[in-house]
């Protein structure tokens, strides 16, 4: 499924709560072409929110990208930023493994032309 990295979640030590950093880019229009990408991600959020709050976690920020305010190398074209927030890894993949995130995920696909999560622990918190 997808290009999930599977063996560092699984691997990684389940030692609490983790957030998921997600940086998306959106397509022009859905691969599908059902709308834009934007109106394929609305649909996909429509069903993976209520499975985010099904195991324990929930959305704790969005923000759409104005722009880059300081750039020292690497990918920088973004529209839209979350901190989806999980009660551990183990919630996190029963999530994605659940048969109506399956489903759900493809309009993401459609919808996305690029999409990083990247899985973060508190090491400060105001």
């Amino acid at each position: 499924m997808d290009a999930f990295d599977f063996e560092a979640l699984q691997s990684f030590p389940d030692e609490g709560p983790v957030t998921m950093l997600n940086l998306i880019k959106f397509r022009e229009a859905s691969l599908d072409g059902n709308g834009s990408g934007r109106d394929a991600y609305k649909r996909y959020l429509a069903v993976a929110a209520k499975l985010v709050e099904a195991v324990g976690g929930g959305v704790h920020w969005t923000g759409k990208v104005q722009h880059t305010a300081l750039h020292e190398g690497g990918d920088v074209e973004w529209d839209r930023a979350l901190l989806v927030h999980y009660p551990n890894r183990a919630a996190f993949l029963e999530m994605i493994n659940h048969p109506d995130y399956q489903r759900a995920n493809l309009d993401r696909r459609n919808g996305c032309e690029k999409h990083v999560i990247l899985a973060t622990a508190t090491v400060y918190s105001a």
